[in-house]
């Protein structure tokens, strides 16, 4: 039994309830692309709303984190990962979650204690030390020279207020030379595999601290770094989870993965990153914004890789690796057979399309030299951020030449372009608990009607494909195969604007999942939700399956208005639009 089955197994028995994973677009979190940790799809109840399967859940997330892609080909990095979390929401505590934590790791898989050590919240001027989990730590038989006090990294909070408390990490010994009698954090042959976070106070935006009423207990496995500990592997690229595909890319280029690391592990990296996006209910496609430029910039980096180890870019490689990866996770997650020629279609047509963009980047390239001068920083950026050139190409085929390519000052605009890149997405990968404000609340509640009004106008085949709010818009996506006219853009504007004015009570029930269907009630992604589920209704315009937040009256939310409306992907519209 692998890993992911043995954790969910021991949660359930002990009273909890497993959920599904979340797709990787999370559908109510506007401040980031993809679901970047197990907590995230479960904010609502961890800031107090019940949950349908109860106080206790557990379950295996798809993660992707994208902020570090120029880390991807080391050793430890991934895009995508999967985290293990159980969580108690204002149930047990830290008696029973690190007694649970241990009882995992040392009985389940049967890691020795003696390779077992912890940290724990060493205290500040304004919160307490831990002294509840140091004490359950010593209880368990964790000598106190394994057990670490620290602060900044053993405190948690998510933006500048909101939720917050101590936490503990559990690090595993991942050397074959002697355990140390004494556990250094910093000392890297310990690995980090576990953390429990307990949720106990709330921080105002001034600083002061106050208990919860409700505690939580959050925590996080990372898949892939624990079984390399386990598996005794100092590359994850060599653990089982990764063996197939990498046997598969050694087969394709016909070169050992010795000396060849960083390449495969980016291609084989990236191709499952660009599987599971594909593969996402909600129908990402590659573009140049968003989570399309993500999976765009994924597969253009898989293939760039892909030719440094000799692949032929033109066969069918990319679909090759994907089928492998595919056949692997299948049995959890039903989406990738689902959508498998979808996967398949993505990869191809981004494929075909970046080989031409590489010819038209060598034309490009003979323009640059043709004066027989050295490649300046601007020209080798301009190479690479508009033709996909890596500088390595670029310097390469200036080699040949007998040229010189300006490589400090490529580093130098290629550092500027990732810091306005970070600086414009910062709102995308701030991420949390703390978004949800008043205005959000209500552009929540506005796409709910918005969607009600498309399906009069457009027709009842219109379903909601994506949504993104932020404090000065939003954003939602539908099926549609055709640019809606001024009259359609009108009559749904004012549809909207009648229902507000109209006053219509916002309603919360729960009801079991195939009563809610029964009754009409819409959903995106109904194999992601429990058996019981919540349902919002509006008035008599708006039945659906949701996580909140929504206002209690229509009339709370102003006027709206349409600014604009255009293509997102193939069969896909996007209308961007405010409350005044």
């Amino acid at each position: 039994m692998n890993l992911k089955d043995l954790y969910i197994d021991f949660f359930v028995s002990k009273g909890h309830k497993q959920i599904p994973s979340a797709p990787v677009v999370p559908e109510n979190d506007p401040s980031v692309l993809f679901n970047t940790a197990g907590m995230q799809p479960l904010i609502p109840y961890l800031m107090g709303q019940n949950h349908p399967f109860g106080p206790r859940l557990c379950d295996c997330q798809k993660c992707i984190r994208t902020n570090d892609l120029e880390e991807i080909g080391d050793s430890t990095h991934h895009t995508f990962f999967e985290q293990l979390g159980n969580w108690s929401l204002g149930d047990y505590f830290k008696n029973e979650a690190i007694e649970w934590s241990f009882e995992f790791l040392t009985k389940v898989l049967k890691i020795p204690v003696e390779k077992l050590a912890v940290t724990v919240y060493g205290g500040s001027d304004k919160i307490p030390f831990d002294e509840e989990s140091y004490n359950k730590w010593l209880s368990l038989g964790l000598p106190k020279e394994k057990i670490a006090k620290t602060v900044e990294d053993n405190f948690w909070i998510a933006g500048e207020s909101g939720p917050c408390g101590p936490d503990t990490e559990m690090y595993c010994w991942k050397s074959e030379e002697e355990v140390p009698e004494v556990f250094d954090p910093e000392d890297t042959r310990w690995v980090e595999i576990w953390n429990d976070v307990f949720m106990e106070y709330y921080m105002d935006v001034d600083g002061t601290i106050s208990e919860l009423p409700k505690k939580n207990v959050d925590t996080g496995m990372g898949v892939e770094r624990t079984v390399s500990v386990l598996e005794g592997v100092d590359d994850n690229y060599k653990s089982s989870i990764w063996k197939e595909v990498i046997d598969l890319i050694v087969s394709i280029s016909g070169l050992p993965y010795e000396g060849n690391e960083k390449s495969m592990r980016i291609l084989a990296d990236h191709v499952r990153t660009a599987v599971f996006i594909s593969a996402d209910s909600i129908g990402i496609k590659p573009s140049n914004t968003d989570q399309g430029y993500i999976l765009r910039r994924l597969i253009r980096r898989a293939i760039r890789h892909a030719k440094k180890l000799n692949i032929n870019v033109e066969s069918e490689f990319l679909g090759d690796i994907a089928k492998v990866i595919i056949q692997k996770y299948k049995k959890y997650y039903v989406e990738l057979e689902q959508n498998e020629q979808i996967v398949l279609e993505v990869l191809h047509d981004e494929k075909e399309r970046f080989n031409k963009t590489l010819e038209k980047g060598l034309k490009e390239f003979e323009r640059v030299i043709k004066n027989g001068q050295d490649i300046d920083g601007v020209s080798a950026f301009h190479l690479y951020d508009t033709y996909g050139f890596p500088i390595e190409l670029t310097v390469e085929l200036a080699s040949e030449r007998g040229l010189n390519v300006d490589i400090e000052g490529f580093n130098k605009k290629f550092l500027e372009h990732q810091e306005l890149s970070r600086t414009a997405s910062s709102g995308k990968f701030k991420g949390g608990l703390a978004g949800n404000s008043e205005i959000e609340t209500k552009y929540h509640t506005a796409t709910h009607l918005l969607n009600a009004a498309l399906k009069i106008v457009v027709g009842p085949d219109v379903h909601q494909k994506g949504s993104n709010i932020t404090e000065e818009r939003m954003r939602f996506d539908f099926s549609c195969d055709h640019k809606l006219s001024d009259e359609e853009k009108k009559q749904t504007e004012d549809l909207v604007n009648r229902w507000i004015k109209e006053g219509l009570e916002v309603i919360v029930s729960e009801m079991s999942k195939e009563e809610a269907i029964k009754s009409g009630a819409e959903c995106m992604f109904i194999e992601k939700y429990p058996d019981v589920v919540t349902v919002y209704s509006i008035g008599h315009v708006s039945k659906e399956l949701c996580g909140g937040p929504h206002v209690k009256n229509t009339n709370e939310l102003g006027t709206f208005r349409i600014k604009k409306e255009e293509a997102s992907s193939a069969g896909v519209r996007r209308i961007k639009a405010v409350l005044e």
